[in-house]
């Protein structure tokens, strides 16, 4: 039977007002409520799904993050994994390093299926997906609206400027989740409390091989300028008259 392997990434909640950090390296995370990525909650939730179908025996939640994210690893075995693995690291993780950290454990487990969100809300970077499909040489399918079984192939149903595209992928393969594709499942005290006796492997980037480096890095954080106040105008002239004044036409 299949193994699923689901990336989880910790964020701020997304209900929480972001603030950036005064001497601007980053964002205000101390007290803050943190969450699973609603993305990854969904790909999760479609995981769980296809258990329940038959279509696959195992279900492992992966994150990265501090010590901190075995909350998140335990709801997500509270939602109904069957078991988790937290890489430990403090610092910033980028798509690149989510990639290579996957791909080392997909190498591991050699899941049939690897499902992650299309993008964590934090950077909207939507990569982590097609970069780890690049580094384990599997096909891909991204912003999956619907996700079937035929045979030892998945048919995706992809969300795309025009429309809706449909492929056909072998297996093993990767998926990225999009906000149509379920809803994720409200998790109840009973499954709280099992999600305690579920097993939670922790390890970290230097035992899986993965470099932390990245090419990339992050210079300053600003939060974006305030909007100007709105002018009412009389009429379309007017309206007319002052987006030339401001040079806009």
């Amino acid at each position: 039977m299949r193994k699923i392997l689901v990336g989880v990434k910790r964020v701020i909640d997304y209900n929480v007002r972001i603030r950036v950090k005064p001497d601007g390296t980053g964002v205000v995370t101390d007290g803050v409520k943190m969450s699973i990525n609603p993305f990854d909650e969904i790909a999760l939730e479609e995981a769980l799904r296809m258990r329940e179908r038959g279509e696959a025996a195992e279900i492992i939640a992966v994150c990265i993050g501090p010590d901190d994210a075995q909350q998140q690893l335990r709801t997500a075995l509270a939602m109904g994994a069957d078991r988790a693995i937290l890489v430990k690291h403090d610092g910033p993780v980028d798509p690149l390093v989510a990639a290579r950290t996957l791909h080392a454990i997909a190498q591991k487990e050699s899941p049939a299926l690897v499902i992650v969100g299309k993008q964590a809300i934090d950077d909207d970077a939507a990569q982590t997906g097609p970069m780890l499909a690049a580094l384990w040489d599997r096909p891909q399918a991204t912003f999956a609206s619907k996700v079937e079984f035929k045979g030892e192939t998945l048919v995706v149903t992809r969300e795309v400027d025009a429309g809706l595209e449909t492929d056909e992928v072998d297996l093993p393969a990767v998926i990225t989740a999009d906000l149509r594709l379920n809803e994720p499942r409200y998790v109840k005290l009973p499954d709280i409390m099992k999600a305690k006796k579920k097993p939670l492997d922790v390890t970290d980037l230097a035992s899986l091989g993965v470099d932390a480096g990245s090419p990339a890095q992050v210079v300053r954080w600003e939060p974006p300028a305030q909007r100007q106040k709105g002018v009412m105008v009389k009429d379309a002239a007017e309206l007319v008259d002052m987006l030339k004044k401001k040079g806009l036409i």
